[in-house]
């Protein structure tokens, strides 16, 4: 156990590169600032859905820098050579640093779904977090896919941005559709059955975990092109 604690220790200084306190602390500054904003607001009737809305920035701000910069970190540092030696790296190593980055990111959307529960609404706190994390499983897997290919993380960083902004875009026709990567389960359409709409939840979270663990492998089978990361 002591080991498995300093191992995990030590990938985290990695992926967030010493910044991880930085991170954090962004998310709470949001997650406190619009709060007050809701707190304040005397036409503001919040709920679960609300609160959905609320904690999907934060979480992705957490996995944005690490999945995308992760692999141009070990660049810059001259890691990478030293991983390559390292029997069965991309597993041993990139895969355990995903996990713990999709770890630490719903440990601390749980603090934030409990806040959320004693200061704006009582939401299900754990099925809060469990829906958060589909899309950010998929785009923190998508990114880290796109820095296998681009190579580079301010590519990587931008590219990422252009995808988020075609997504924002969308949203107008697809947010109650299967497709619609921010899909909020919390907030049913009025004029759509309870069946139909979880029916749509449902499928939408199939297609979003089959993306990730797609994007996941071909990152993974990038990375043994080895000659192109040095």
């Amino acid at each position: 156990m002591n080991l498995i604690i300093k191992y995990s220790s030590y990938n985290l200084k990695i992926i967030f590169a010493d910044k991880f306190k930085y991170f954090i602390l962004a998310a709470f500054i949001f997650f406190l600032v619009v709060t007050a904003i809701i707190f304040f607001s005397s036409d503001s009737y919040p709920d679960s859905g609300s609160v959905f809305n609320l904690l999907l920035f934060p979480a992705i701000l957490l996995i944005f820098y690490p999945a995308v910069f992760g692999l141009q970190n070990d660049i810059d540092t001259g890691m990478i050579e030293v991983l390559f030696a390292i029997p069965n790296y991309r597993y041993s190593v990139w895969l355990v640093r995903l996990i713990l980055m999709y770890v630490i990111t719903a440990g601390i959307v749980t603090v934030l779904a409990l806040l959320s529960a004693v200061i704006i609404v009582p939401v299900p706190v754990i099925s809060m977090v469990c829906q958060i994390m589909f899309p950010v499983f998929f785009l923190g897997s998508l990114a880290f896919l796109l820095s296998s290919l681009i190579k580079n993380g301010n590519g990587t960083a931008v590219v990422m941005v252009i995808i988020g902004l075609a997504l924002w875009v969308s949203a107008g026709w697809l947010h109650q559709s299967k497709w619609f990567l921010f899909l909020n389960p919390f907030s049913p359409p009025t004029d759509m059955s309870e069946s139909v709409w979880s029916d749509i939840v449902f499928k939408n979270r199939i297609y979003m975990v089959t993306g990730a663990v797609i994007s996941i492998l071909a990152g993974l089978f990038n990375l043994q092109e080895r000659e192109k990361f040095v």
